[in-house]
């Protein structure tokens, strides 16, 4: 069973996604990032060979310092080491994060785009079930969780801990297993202290994430829905909205800061406690003879040094635990199952004639409410099939299967004969071209918004698609051109433009099965008009199946097939369904009435003569 998909950790994240991580690491045939690994260990342990010298450098030159001239030589020598050492220590250190540096980006790289790749193969049930602003903030928030983990892990934890063992030897052979004990002590206490605060702290850092995502998501949406905003004056209420979200985020921020307080006084309040005690076994050891001044140095030395790395230790753990819940929620998405997915041995999709075949359907969204009822239809290559109905009747199911976005309950969908199940997805959305009743453009010009539809096509040939889409003239008008900016989703163009530019770029793909999915159904009548002959273009020898709402579009479809309910209750051509009065006849007068009195309203409004009884009479 798929783990669901969440946003946010609950305080004790899953160390699932550093195995998940360690491929990307350590990737197969790519030896020259393998040996920037096995490098920037290197690097990495003698970094740490050169850091805690230091220290025991500093020591011996207090004691050099001691003695007669010849010490002073020694001293000097002693010096001219040491600040080599330090040196070496910055040295190693940069060397291993440049040479590191190309193995994290590369893993960050690939599971980032892995992760968007992923998401476009998910079922359009998962799409809509999504909040798209919360969605970009997972993969955001998970590439950034993975440099986190990099940089933290590998560049503090466990140079941490290497430091430490190291520190602990060079005390225990030095000075005594006392101070090892010690100072082991002071650590130990410092990270139990510092996790256990951290681990309270991550519950607010979770409702900060929350609101963020939530912020993230209202805003997104109002701002892509502006116009519904604008039409109803709601931008108080959107901005309450918001407000609501930034202040639960202010709140946690707010309990995050107040914690973090307690957690350094803790910290300042341990480190002090073990130097004290540290100190003071020292100072006897002074007084007993048994210790130089430069040991007290050596060992306060390697305190304050250990000290820089374990003040950094709460910000590391709650970062780290973080970056866990941050990647866990992206590799939850990057394995989120895929509901319609391709057979093994699944063939690219060899269309010959184009003929589509629906043989005893059954679909449903869910198991409650069946929405297609074994229907059955053939549209054959290269004719045009009209499918038509009240709302809710099925009809945009259908070229949902078609597209094979869902997979169908029972029965068979075929292309020329094959099971649409049985063949690449790839190839079968190749072959059928479509335009949509809501007509979503990239933010980017005109150009690039028909060239969608084959990517890499010429300038000519985008011209020319526009040509047949009879949108040319008005792209020539504008004062950039083809390079015009369409705007957000299309904004800056009307619902008729969108259209057109739709059918140019399902021109330019050229496929040889058309989908006209209530094309025109948002359109003024006149505009209507205009778009049908550059449909007639469009689908003019392609096999067409006509999705429509206005059946005026439709009375020249070699067939008519009425769905209401879920199952075909009429079929035949325009005129033999009209003849037979049923409810393809009822829904057609039902129009036509409609029609005639937004035209005598249209007269009523334009010609004051006209009585203003007229005009009410028209709109009722």
């Amino acid at each position: 069973m798929a783990r669901p998909l969440t946003e946010e950790g609950d305080g004790a994240p899953s160390f699932r996604p550093i195995a998940m991580l360690m491929p990307y690491l350590w990737p197969q045939g790519r030896g020259d990032l393998k040996w920037r690994v096995v490098v920037s260990v290197l690097c990495l342990i003698l970094a740490k060979v050169a850091t805690v010298s230091v220290p025991w450098l500093f020591g011996r030159i207090v004691d050099s310092l001691r003695g007669p001239l010849k010490g002073v030589a020694v001293a000097l020598a002693l010096i001219a080491v040491y600040t080599i050492a330090r040196i070496m220590m910055q040295a190693f250190a940069q060397l291993r994060d440049g040479v590191f540096a190309k193995v994290a980006y590369h893993a960050l790289r690939q599971v980032g785009v892995s992760t968007f790749a992923h998401v476009h193969t998910l079922s359009l049930r998962f799409h809509l079930e999504r909040k798209t602003g919360g969605l970009s903030r997972v993969i955001d928030r998970g590439t950034k969780g993975i440099d986190t983990l990099l940089s933290f892990v590998i560049f503090s934890i466990f140079p941490t801990i290497l430091e430490l063992a190291l520190d602990a030897a060079i005390l225990w052979i030095a000075f005594g297993v006392s101070y090892a004990i010690v100072t082991t002590a002071m650590v130990i206490a410092y990270i139990w202290f510092t996790f256990a605060i951290t681990r309270w702290r991550i519950k607010f850092r979770r409702v900060m994430n929350e609101s963020d995502t939530d912020a993230s998501t209202k805003a997104v949406d109002s701002l892509l829905n502006y116009e519904t905003v604008k039409y109803f004056n709601n931008e108080d209420h959107e901005t309450r909205r918001f407000d609501k979200s930034m202040e639960q985020y202010a709140r946690a921020s707010i309990q995050t800061q107040i914690s973090l307080s307690v957690l350094n006084t803790g910290q300042a309040f341990i480190v002090a406690v073990g130097v004290m005690a540290v100190m003071v076994m020292a100072a006897y050891g002074i007084l007993d003879h048994r210790m130089t001044i430069g040991g007290l140095v050596t060992v306060n030395g390697y305190l304050l040094q250990l000290y820089v790395p374990l003040n950094l230790l709460g910000t590391v753990y709650r970062e780290i635990t973080q970056a866990l819940v941050d990647m866990d929620a992206m590799f939850t998405l990057l394995h989120q199952p895929q509901e319609v997915t391709d057979k093994p041995d699944a063939v690219p999709l060899k269309v010959d004639g184009g003929e589509i075949r629906f043989e005893d359907v059954v679909f449903s969204y869910d198991p409650e409410r069946v929405v297609l009822k074994g229907i059955s239809f053939t549209v054959p290559a290269g004719r045009t099939i009209a499918v038509v109905g009240p709302s809710g009747a099925g009809k945009s199911t259908i070229s949902r299967i078609l597209y094979r976005f869902y997979d169908i309950k029972s029965g068979r969908v075929t292309i020329d004969g094959r099971d649409i199940r049985d063949v690449t997805q790839a190839s079968l959305r190749a072959a059928i071209g479509i335009v949509p009743q809501d007509t979503v453009l990239f933010n980017d010009t005109v150009r690039y918004n028909i060239a969608y539809g084959r990517i890499g096509a010429s300038d000519d040939e985008v011209k020319e698609a526009a040509r047949h889409a009879q949108i040319d003239k008005f792209i020539d008008e504008l004062p950039q051109g083809y390079d015009a900016m369409v705007g957000e989703r299309g904004l800056k163009l009307s619902g008729g433009e969108k259209q057109r530019v739709a059918i140019a770029r399902t021109i330019l793909k050229n496929p040889p099965i058309l989908l006209l999915d209530e094309a025109t159904s948002a359109l003024d009548t006149h505009t209507e008009r205009e778009i049908q002959s550059a449909l007639h273009e469009v689908s003019r020898n392609r096999t067409t199946l006509v999705i429509a709402h206005r059946l005026s579009t439709v009375v020249d479809a070699d067939e008519i097939l009425v769905l209401d309910k879920g199952e075909i209750v009429e079929r035949g051509r325009h005129e033999d369904l009209i003849a037979r009065k049923g409810a393809y006849a009822a829904m057609w007068n039902k129009q036509r009435k409609a029609e005639a009195a937004r035209e005598r309203l249209k007269k009523a409004e334009a010609d004051p003569d006209v009585s203003p009884s007229i005009g009410r009479v028209a709109a009722d």
